[in-house]
């Protein structure tokens, strides 16, 4: 990957559409065709489209960047360092940002994997820190997040981005906790039994929390019951992913739901569609662990971070947010 990329540079087909139920091609046309917008990064993740600003933001948590990408102008660098911010070198893989959003006033919301901490990108290019600390002890490294309508923040906080990740000498809490950010500031922990929480995402109307555990032994997207005060009540397995583990790589990671509730969460080697009764649908095959995915456009273009390339499909549906 050198310097920017117009379009047209590079851009080529890619990956197979697999569909197992009837209802996947009514989401996903079987003669879509799964676009190659760009390649050659370390490892992408936490990708968002900026309705504002018509364009795509995704971080390589490798490169300790975030980087813009635009239909009419391709990517860009635009921001550097992301997710760490330290003088000394970074001994672990992933020091940069992950998951990114924006918050109900279209402020950038990251999180950072060296630095910690869940923080707020301001206009003037200040950031704003949101979390950095459960009860006096420093997060583990946020991976991804969502904001509720009420304005509260909810997010993961796995130990991926530790330099020892799981066995980290600095690792603080004990806990892989799910964590949820109120409007005032009080960070509460709602989860702290799950080995390795990752994606994370609404169902239309709020009344369901979806989560990804990315661990091997456990590898599962889970949904939750949302309480009215914004707590979770009772969680159940939603599909199980341990069978795909075993003959591919990569485990469930990020994750969005489309406008009927359906769920595409990445995961080994493909995206996975879900209706919300958990029945698998189908696939969208990339070929490489794949990171995260967005709405973007109209709303009804999936956006893709699979390993070291950023794709694009369009579909017939689109995303709840849109």
């Amino acid at each position: 990957m050198t310097g920017d990329q117009t379009p047209g540079q590079g851009v080529s087909q890619f990956g197979r559409l697999e569909g197992l139920d009837p209802r996947f091609h009514g989401l996903v046309p079987p003669d879509s065709q799964l676009e190659v917008l760009a390649e050659g990064f370390a490892w992408l993740e936490g990708p968002v489209w900026s309705k504002a600003g018509g364009y795509l933001l995704f971080s390589d948590t490798i490169a300790n960047t975030i980087y813009r990408y635009d239909p009419q102008q391709g990517y860009r660098v635009f921001l550097h360092p992301s997710g760490y911010t330290d003088d000394k070198p970074f001994t672990g893989k992933e020091p940069g940002s992950n998951g990114l959003t924006f918050d109900p006033q279209g402020r950038l919301v990251l999180c950072e994997h060296g630095d910690r901490r869940v923080t707020r990108l301001e206009p003037d290019g200040s950031k704003t820190v949101l979390a950095d600390r459960y009860q006096g002890k420093r997060l583990n490294s946020p991976n991804d997040l969502v904001f509720k309508s009420d304005g509260s923040l909810y997010f993961t906080d796995p130990p991926y981005g530790l330099p020892r990740t799981f066995e980290d000498p600095g690792k603080e809490l004990e806990v892989n906790g799910v964590y949820r950010l109120s409007p005032e500031g009080e960070l509460t922990l709602l989860l702290s039994d799950i080995e390795a929480p990752n994606g994370i995402a609404f169902s239309p109307d709020e009344k369901t929390l979806y989560l990804s555990n990315s661990a091997k032994a456990q590898a599962a997207w889970l949904a939750y019951s949302v309480r009215p005060d914004g707590t979770l009540g009772l969680g159940r397995i939603f599909h199980d992913a341990a069978p795909w583990l075993r003959t591919r790589a990569g485990a469930p990671d990020g994750l969005k739901i489309d406008e009927h509730g359906n769920l595409f969460g990445a995961g080994p080697e493909a995206i996975y569609v879900f209706a919300p009764d958990g029945t698998h649908l189908g696939s969208i095959f990339t070929g490489v662990p794949t990171g995260n995915v967005a709405w973007g456009d109209d709303g009804s273009s999936l956006y893709i971070t699979a390993g070291p390339r950023l794709l694009r499909l369009r579909l017939t549906t689109r995303g709840a947010a849109f």
